[in-house]
């Protein structure tokens, strides 16, 4: 149950004075909402800046371009005329030193007159800029007279909105839930917090919604800090719960005796890396044990995460048990499949394949044989979770590409046997940071080099208008028996619009090339997709025009030429993903980044990183500190949760102390239950991590 004093926060914005049916429903979009938005969502929505009416000077002072408060006397007004009634109507001020006219649009001209009578001194606040040879100012945000002046706001903070909710709308509203803030017990150490000069959490929300300084809206300021220490806390405590429940089970140990691995190793054309063989090691380590693994494997593009993944599922199989591995599409499960076919053969392995496109008689076959035990490794795509597919002991879940599962679609997959080993790879390098906020419930494991033999890429980014001579170089390659990956623009988050700008170019290479080029997007059946990529691995077509669709896992080493037309459009991990399909054989490959000039400043840095370094994690870094985590691991669309209050390009620091901090507090008080326990359950509630005090009820 949530504690009572938190109750007036959890209460619908539209309990708050002058919140209608209708701002609800603006807030609820502002904030992110799909049901109705609480109290609680107004106080975290954080202010993006300041607004400083501190500045009163004279009129001969004033600086354009800035937000001065200025004393005037109402002159005269001149209204427009009849005629013309959307020419402005304008209010002539003047001091001692100077002249002001006041514009507005669209005005009311008995509500002007009322506000700012002739001969009247009144308190004017707004951007004052110079129009022919003029002082104005447009729309002023503030008019008061002299005994509201006091009652001005000299320093105003400035929210993000939405279309239709105006700055005086979000004020209004955060001011009614200020009201309901209680007084929250403390759940951080008195002395950390003196020694840090933290305020408590209610200090915090009042000071960065009614600053006294405009630095104190920085993200690396004491209040600031304060909420985002809070809403790491909560985050590490809520893994540190979940990791404990996940292990509370005990596991069933998997003792491999290593034959079908020595099979495996000595059937690869090449060694395995040195971090390859580390993973392995720590991952064996960990099946052998009592309790459950919760392992996350990291590597970079073409590290070899899906050897490992095997070596894995074999020393599973030695322990006479089965193993699956689940990946997020069609295209990639497949591929896994053609990686590991011919090594599983070599150890004598039976592996059989779960889509959504295995049907009727072969489907039924492969489910009997599924539950029978006649299968050791069965991959597969969402297909896996369905009630009818029952293994006759599982043994080790293998998850592929992770942030596109939630934790629960995880955990349906391991509730398919007793007491499952989970392992999950990712393809797309998390920087350190992001591995303890998402992943903090797992331990993990990095591959960092490359198989032997991998050349590196050479990077170019070249200006759109030079279209015709990328055209031609890939002709040229072409001609000298080379393959080429054209990949089309993401002109936003919509896959019709990235199919129009694919067919289009589809059409323009094939009038050049002819057959010789082939087409592959999200929108085409499974089989025909399968067909289009065996074309192109078989040399049939040379050139392949594509969508995102072949970001991960498509494997052709015989393609030596990445075309990204709009790179400025994509993220710096996904372009990364789309390079890393070339430089896996032995020939020279060439990446050219096209982009419509002139770039922006995030844009440019992007492209340079790219051109600079093929270090993933390098990458990633980088990726973080240019676009922030929600981004990075596309939180918005994996359900993963974005934070609303910590910056970690600012408060990274902190994370590693929260990680401490929660860790200690459950290796003393595992059940929250002493007095800063209690406390502490707020604080989980506060930031919506429930879940994890469910657990601590369910034992």
């Amino acid at each position: 149950m949530r504690p009572n004093v938190l109750n007036p926060l959890f209460a619908p914005a539209s309990s708050l004075p002058g919140v209608g049916p209708r701002l609800a429903k603006l807030f609820a979009r502002l904030l992110g909402r799909d049901g109705e938005p609480r109290v609680i969502d107004l106080l975290l929505h954080l202010p993006s800046g300041v607004i400083d009416r501190r500045a009163q000077p004279k009129l001969r002072d004033v600086a354009p371009g800035e937000i001065v408060t200025v004393a005037v006397t109402v002159e005269r007004h001149r209204a427009p005329p009849p005629s013309r009634m959307r020419a402005p109507y304008r209010i002539v001020t003047h001091d001692e030193t100077g002249t002001l006219t006041l514009t507005y649009f669209n005005a009311r001209k008995d509500h002007l007159e009322k506000l700012l009578p002739v001969g009247a001194k009144r308190y004017v606040s707004g951007k004052a800029e110079f129009y022919d040879g003029m002082l104005q100012m447009v729309h002023p945000d503030r008019v008061v007279d002299e005994s509201q002046l006091d009652k001005l706001a000299v320093l105003e903070p400035a929210y993000p909105l939405t279309e239709g909710l105006s700055a005086s709308h979000v004020r209004r509203a955060i001011d009614g839930a200020l009201v309901k803030l209680p007084r929250l017990p403390e759940w951080l150490d008195a002395a950390w917090l003196a020694a840090r000069g933290l305020p408590p959490f209610t200090d915090a929300v009042k000071t960065l919604h009614h600053p006294s300084a405009p630095d104190d809206l920085e993200p690396e300021g004491a209040a600031w800090s304060r909420l985002a220490y809070d809403e790491l806390l909560a985050g590490q405590l809520a893994l540190g719960l979940v990791r404990a429940h996940l292990r509370r089970p005990a596991g069933r140990a998997s003792l491999g005796d290593g034959r079908l691995r020595k099979t495996i190793v000595a059937a690869l054309p090449y060694a395995l890396t040195r971090s390859q063989s580390r993973a392995i090691e720590e991952i064996t380590a960990d099946l052998a044990k009592p309790e459950r693994m919760l392992r996350l494997l990291q590597g970079d593009v073409g590290s070899g995460k899906t050897v490992v993944a095997l070596l894995a599922a074999a020393a599973a199989i030695e322990a006479g048990r089965q193993a699956t591995l689940m990946a997020p599409t069609e295209i990639l499960a497949r591929q896994h499949l053609k990686t590991i076919a011919p090594l599983a053969e070599a150890a004598g392995l039976r592996v059989a394949i779960l889509t959504g496109r295995e049907r009727g008689r072969e489907r039924e076959e492969t489910l009997a044989r599924l539950a029978a035990g006649e299968i050791d490794l069965l991959v597969g795509t969402h297909a896996l979770f369905q009630e009818e597919v029952a293994f006759s002991d599982l043994a080790l879940a293998i998850v592929d590409e992770q942030h596109r599962f939630g934790v629960h679609q995880r955990l349906a997959l391991a509730r398919k046997g007793e007491a499952v080993d989970m392992l999950v790879l990712t393809a797309t390098p998390i920087p350190r940071t992001l591995v303890l906020t998402y992943f903090g419930d797992m331990d993990f494991s990095e591959l960092r080099e490359k198989p032997a033999g991998r050349k590196p890429v050479d990077t170019r980014t070249i200006a759109l208008d030079r279209l015709e001579e990328v055209i031609a170089a890939v002709g040229r390659a072409v001609d000298e028996g080379g393959r080429v990956y054209w990949v089309c623009p993401l002109v936003e988050e919509s896959e019709v619009t990235d199919l129009a700008a694919a067919e289009e170019r589809f059409a323009d290479l094939k009038r050049r090339f002819g057959a010789k080029v082939g087409l592959v997007h999200g929108r085409m059946k499974g089989a025909d997709k399968d067909a289009a990529m065996a074309r192109f691995a078989g040399g049939d077509t040379r050139v392949l025009v594509a969508t995102t669709v072949i970001e991960v896992g498509v494997d052709v080493p015989e393609a030596t030429v990445m075309v990204i037309e709009h790179a400025e459009r994509f993220g710096l991990a996904q372009l990364h993903q789309l390079r890393g399909r070339i430089g896996r054989g032995r020939e020279r490959s060439t990446c050219l980044l096209l982009y419509r000039a002139p770039l922006g400043k995030t844009a440019a840095a992007r492209l340079t990183t790219m051109r600079e370094t093929e270090d993933g994690f390098r990458i990633a870094e980088e990726d973080l500190r240019l676009r922030g985590e929600g981004d990075v691991l596309g939180t918005r669309q994996s359900g993963l949760p974005a934070f609303r209050v910590a910056r970690l390009e600012a408060h990274a620091p902190l994370l590693e102390v929260a990680r401490k901090d929660a860790a200690l507090m459950l290796a003393q008080d595992p059940s929250l239950t002493s007095a800063r326990g209690g406390a502490l359950r707020h604080l989980l509630y506060l930031f919506e991590r429930d879940e994890a005090i469910r657990l601590l009820r369910a034992g």
